[in-house]
């Protein structure tokens, strides 16, 4: 089975999208590993105060220090979190796809965001302000709960990111995060491949704590040996089973 990962143009269609009707929100939050968990009850209080806001490709959603004042949920489209520094590289530190929730760390303490937000592609994202969202969670002891454990899995997904960057060599770090951008990022398309990841060889180097040029090369070297098929912004996976095997 083949995946692609591939660079889109980073042209707004915000146009083209129909806004998300009340049941396109509700089946967001229903869907979503946790939240979905929610009384009908707890739901509908989250939808009385959710707002949406669209953001093309490329766009600032927030930036690390700015005030955190929200909390986000992807409706369409998939959004960076990453970290610069003072030398200007940038580690990616998450990946939000469609139904998934970010910013609630700066939610709920009220402090500064600890990462920035960008776009990936072009996003449509339900909007929850800390004001509204604080008042529900002294009417709502699910919602807390549903939080706290939220946490505790960027926790997990943070801890083992450390330990794949210290532990893992480049190789296996590589494929392990093609499979999994693949795995959650893709779309099926109609001919059957998935039409793409907005993820450059940088950012994928940004994921895995490396040069684009040593991805690169790992790529090339993949691509002789038959694993995968580079074209141009394009990475087709050929051999799912040999990347697995490299985890």
């Amino acid at each position: 089975m083949a995946y692609a990962c591939r660079r889109f143009d980073c042209l707004s269609r915000n146009a083209q999208m129909a806004a998300p009707t009340q049941e396109e929100k509700r089946e967001l939050l229903e869907r979503h590993f946790l939240l979905g968990k929610l009384s009908r009850k707890g739901i509908d209080a989250l939808l009385a105060h959710a707002r949406v806001e669209r953001y093309p490709a490329g766009r600032e959603i927030f930036s690390k220090g700015s005030p955190g004042r929200s909390m986000m949920a992807v409706l369409r489209g998939a959004v960076k979190i990453s970290s610069p520094s003072i030398a200007g590289k940038e580690i990616v530190l998450n990946i939000i796809a469609a139904g998934e929730i970010f910013g609630e760390i700066a939610l709920l303490d009220g402090e500064e965001r600890t990462a920035d937000a960008t776009a990936m592609s072009d996003c449509e994202l339900l909007v929850i302000d800390r004001r509204d969202f604080m008042p529900l969670l002294e009417d709502n002891p699910e919602v807390s709960a549903m939080l706290l454990k939220i946490l505790c899995r960027r926790l997990r997904q943070t801890s083992a990111q450390v330990e794949d960057v210290l532990f893992r060599h480049l190789e296996s770090r590589i494929a392990k995060a093609v499979l999994n951008l693949a795995h959650s990022l893709g779309e099926r398309g109609i001919s059957g491949r998935a039409p793409g990841i907005h993820l450059s060889q940088q950012e994928l180097g940004n994921i895995v704590g490396s040069s684009r040029e040593s991805v690169n090369r790992q790529l090339q070297l993949w691509h002789k040996a038959g694993l995968v098929e580079l074209a141009k912004g394009t990475i087709v996976i050929r051999d799912q089973v040999a990347l697995e095997r490299l985890i």
